[in-house]
């Protein structure tokens, strides 16, 4: 009985320890799964410009993740951060609009599109950190301030951008799409942000508040960090999407949340705090993404998509938690 059972102790601890070193080894193994599935329903989906219209349409979602696991790091959630995208984006297009749409004017209004998400993220991290108030509550209630102000700033969609911003974006530079360009920079920018000491911090601060305290970390101020770096993250996402929709809309990043929190928990980070990964966030938009797809290249009837979108998205978490959770047993 020995000689059977300890290989697969041995097993199981390595299965563990290798979860606990790649949390989002399920994901990607789900990302993986979807890819063939869609090229069976579609060989065309998986050449290399298919894959560039999947990358520009769902890079504000990975963003919009990367953004959610900051806060969730420390235990904190934000469910206003599809409505600081879409205020960052009515608020740059109007701004590009009236400086007259050139260069300049497109890079002054990115600029302070970047500051207006750093006053809601820093407004959140105030409320939630400095005040006391649940982060679920507090942050729908912020949510529906942003989209109020959003819709003061532009009340109908339809504004358009410059065409220098879309074209930009859905442009490419010494034959390659500046889509990658963007996801390489992001890719850099995720990398040093991991060696930070505020990362380590949020990852202590949601591992035990109370011990974080204990131990000397300013754990206020640690918590309005997370929410700051999420503001920042977000204003990134509307620039995305601005550049996919090539206008303005005050409810566009109103469906977004929820699917940034789906990401977060598919990608393996713990919604209790203290582990995670951004990287596993990333992969996780891209599975949400790929299984939009799926669902459209399998035929579905149009008044089926939402449903049996919502039963895959289901049936992945499910899959994406429960070895998760295995693992971390």
């Amino acid at each position: 009985m020995t000689s059977v059972s300890t290989p697969t102790r041995q097993d199981n601890g390595s299965f563990r320890a290798l979860l606990g070193r790649f949390p989002f080894l399920p994901a990607l193994f789900i990302l993986v799964v979807l890819l063939v599935l869609n090229g069976i329903f579609e060989p065309n989906s998986l050449s290399f410009r298919s894959l560039t219209g999947l990358v520009r349409t769902y890079l504000a979602l990975m963003l919009l993740a990367v953004a959610q696991t900051y806060v969730v790091y420390a235990a904190d959630i934000d469910l206003s951060v599809g409505a600081i995208a879409s205020l960052v984006n009515v608020t740059i297009i109007v701004l590009m609009q009236h400086m007259g749409g050139g260069g300049l004017s497109v890079l002054a209004a990115l600029g302070i599109g970047v500051l207006v998400g750093l006053a809601c993220g820093l407004l959140n991290g105030f409320v939630v950190a400095a005040l006391r108030l649940q982060a679920i509550v507090a942050t729908f209630a912020t949510s529906i301030f942003f989209t109020g102000l959003a819709l003061v700033i532009l009340p109908v969609a339809g504004m358009p951008a410059p065409t220098v911003f879309w074209r930009t974006y859905g442009g490419t530079f010494f034959g390659i799409p500046f889509v990658f360009y963007v996801a390489a920079a992001l890719a850099i920018l995720l990398y040093l942000l991991a060696r930070t000491r505020l990362a380590t911090q949020l990852l202590a601060v949601g591992d035990g508040q109370q011990a974080a305290f204990q131990s000397g970390l300013p754990v206020t101020t640690i918590r309005i960090g997370g929410y700051a770096l999420c503001g920042v993250f977000a204003a990134l996402a509307a620039f995305c999407i601005t550049g996919d929709t090539a206008s303005g809309d005050p409810l566009v990043g109103a469906k977004m949340t929820l699917f940034s929190v789906a990401a977060v928990v598919l990608g393996g980070s713990a919604l209790s705090g203290g582990f995670g990964t951004v990287a596993g966030s990333v992969i996780a938009a891209l599975i949400i993404g790929l299984i939009n797809s799926l669902v459209f290249f399998a035929g579905t009837p149009s008044h089926w998509q939402n449903f049996v979108q919502g039963l895959a998205i289901l049936a992945a978490l499910m899959v994406g938690v429960l070895v998760s959770r295995r693992g971390r047993a």
